[in-house]
């Protein structure tokens, strides 16, 4: 059954857009906190009182002197006064009020549209999806900040990855709804073909690599490009008996893993840049404008985010600068969600 009868109100149109927007937000937010090393100042994850923030001298060292007991305080920051306490939580707080937010601008208008009946099944149950990843994303989100709360400094690389990749497939499904409330289909000859869902799996892929890359640092390890240290491929995993199950979750305290990750994240970028250059040589005489819209964007935003993340190696001082990595892991994401617009926007007619 085509969706082509089916008519949404123009509020509901910028209702879920800015539904999407909020989602990318959180996402920017999330990699805000994890730069700025926020993500451990707010040891306790309260749903109602934690809307709140300290409002007096004695609430901030109420929780001060809990991020004290924290690894990351004594092994880290234990040179922290008040003052640098209150920059980092700010953002783990924004970052948790934004969720906040995030979740009453969906669930209010929801209810409203539900009594009025404005919405049917098929949007009912799409955004259902969004809302139980977008919850599963939190819940998440809590268990690698309690991974950062015992022994270690930082939360765990692969429960940030996970984290992060539930946030990218609520964001999916919120763009599959967009396209098909728009009603998002092509009238011209061309068709998607294998090439572009194989294409969107590479970058899927991709954002798996970046989470880990972020979460294991390992941006901090080879400061050059093109190649990594001298080498194109990493010395250290010219050694086979490096090659262990074990070295994979020693990532704290031996290069392997950090330099693996960032190796396959180089390689993959390449191997997109091509995939991107053979798409726009395929589709750029399509005669469907917004398939042409989203084909030059796509074009665009790799060559931005190839450019940031050469920029970010080369200014690792001694730290990823704040602005390189936030606009690269912005970019990466209006890349991905670029991909499914365009690949939406390719079907002859949207189906339920």
């Amino acid at each position: 059954m085509t969706l082509s009868n089916y008519k949404y109100s123009k509020t509901i149109r910028i209702w879920l857009i800015i539904g999407l927007v909020m989602l990318i937000g959180q996402v920017v937010l999330g990699g805000i906190t994890r730069l700025t090393g926020s993500g451990l100042s707010i040891t306790r994850w309260d749903i109602v009182s934690g809307t709140i923030p300290p409002l007096n001298v004695e609430q901030w060292q109420e929780a001060f002197d809990l991020y004290k007991e924290t690894p990351q305080y004594h092994k880290i920051n234990s040179h922290f006064d008040l003052s640098d306490f209150k920059f980092i939580y700010f953002w783990e707080y924004f970052h948790r009020l934004w969720v906040r937010i995030l979740g009453f601008i969906f669930l209010i208008p929801f209810i409203i549209f539900v009594i009025r009946k404005k919405i049917d099944f098929y949007l009912i149950k799409r955004l259902f999806l969004v809302v139980l990843f977008a919850a599963l994303t939190a819940s998440a989100g809590w268990i690698m900040v309690k991974s950062g709360l015992v022994d270690r400094p930082w939360v765990n690389a692969y429960k940030l990855t996970l984290h992060f990749i539930l946030a990218l497939t609520s964001i999916v499904f919120m763009v599959k709804t967009i396209a098909d409330v728009y009603n998002f289909n092509n009238n011209s000859e061309k068709k998607p073909g294998i090439i572009i869902p194989i294409f969107i799996g590479v970058t899927y892929i991709q954002m798996i690599f970046a989470g880990l890359m972020a979460g294991m640092k390992a941006g901090l390890y080879y400061q050059s490009w093109p190649d990594m240290n001298g080498y194109f491929i990493p010395k250290v995993l010219h050694q086979l008996e490096n090659w262990k199950w074990m070295n994979l979750t020693n990532y704290d305290t031996f290069i392997f893993a950090p330099a693996l990750i960032q190796f396959i994240h180089r390689l993959l970028a390449y191997l997109l840049i091509f995939f991107t250059v053979y798409l726009y040589y395929t589709y750029r005489k399509i005669t469907s404008r917004l398939s042409k819209l989203w084909l030059n964007i796509i074009t665009i935003l790799i060559f931005v985010q190839l450019t940031l993340g050469v920029l970010i190696v080369l200014n690792i001082n001694p730290g990823i600068p704040l602005f390189y990595g936030v606009m690269h892991q912005l970019i990466g994401l209006l890349f991905f969600i670029s991909l499914f617009f365009f690949y939406f926007s390719l079907r002859k007619e949207p189906t339920k």
